[in-house]
């Protein structure tokens, strides 16, 4: 119990910091991935990354880039917890006695399993967090006059609860949530581990220094996003779908949708904003977790 209450603790601290560094980068992704496709002879809401930032500065000053901050805010302790927790606990069942280091394929193994765990709580979070952020893209667009605004996170959850099928409504999008969490935090963590252990020159990585834990940290952040990016795209267009009028049935149909009117870029919208944000983000988090982990032995 004490290595999960140290876990636990770590994992908080690491996700605050995540947060922190992200949550603008991950605003303007949401933006561009939940903007509509123009209409033929018209031109798209926002032209790209630099753009969303200072319409959204413009029109919302810069809280519209930390918008949607507090659901994730009030559960990324949970999170990160969760996170970390279950894959230390996976870390002592694939082990193959206690102490013993563990092989990349190993932390690909917890990797997959916490992210099975993450997906319950990420999913109505990023509901939340997705509805926040994408008001402005969806405003002005032929969803505009069923698009509902929001004044905050309980107010969407309030929303969610009452009209969109009680607690089930908040679920929406869990498919593809899983589809990002399992395999993203596989890779993510199997990264990490294999980037911590060429630095070190062998498995024994507890005297690495603070600036290779944080290039292992970022790398490792990146290679999450590069695989499951566009299972992203369709989490976010599912989750802010409308209720009344759904464009999409489910996730296979996103898929189609999106490329058929799109191309496979319409999978990579946003891209650019996820992959700025992965690197100091995950940086920051697999920084603070180990020093944190660390100060409490």
């Amino acid at each position: 119990m004490g290595d999960v209450a140290k876990d636990l603790a770590a994992g908080t601290i690491g996700g605050a910091a995540q947060l922190i560094c992200g949550h603008p980068f991950d605003t303007i992704k949401v933006k561009l991935q939940s903007q509509p496709a123009p209409l033929p002879g018209q031109l798209p809401k926002y032209s790209g990354a630099f753009d969303a930032v200072k319409q959204t500065i413009a029109a919302e000053g810069p809280r519209g880039l930390y918008k949607g901050m507090g659901a994730p805010l009030a559960t990324v302790a949970a999170f990160n917890a969760v996170l970390f927790t279950v894959r230390g606990q996976m870390e002592t069942l694939v082990r193959s006695h206690p102490g013993a280091p563990l092989t990349v394929n190993q932390q690909f193994v917890c990797g997959a399993g916490a992210g099975v765990a993450v997906s319950i709580l990420a999913c109505p979070t990023e509901l939340i967090k997705c509805r926040l952020q994408a008001q402005s893209a969806l405003a002005g667009s032929e969803t505009a006059t069923v698009a509902v605004k929001y004044g905050g996170p309980m107010d969407v959850a309030r929303h969610v609860l009452r009209s969109e099928g009680g607690t089930r409504g908040l679920f929406k999008g869990l498919v593809p949530t899983m589809g990002r969490e399992i395999p993203g935090n596989a890779i993510m963590f199997g990264v990490y581990e294999a980037l911590k252990q060429k630095f070190a020159g062998g498995t024994d990585t507890s005297g690495l220094s603070r600036g290779s834990l944080i290039v292992a940290g970022g790398l490792a952040g990146a290679s999450f996003w590069l695989i499951v990016y566009p299972t992203d795209v369709i989490k976010s267009v599912i989750q802010v779908d409308d209720h009344r009028n759904p464009k999409f049935s489910g996730s296979f149909d996103a898929f189609r949708k999106i490329r058929a009117s799109e191309g496979i870029k319409g999978l990579y919208k946003g891209f650019g904003p996820a992959m700025a944000r992965s690197v100091p983000a995950n940086a920051a988090c697999f920084l603070a977790y180990e020093m944190t982990r660390s100060a409490l032995g």
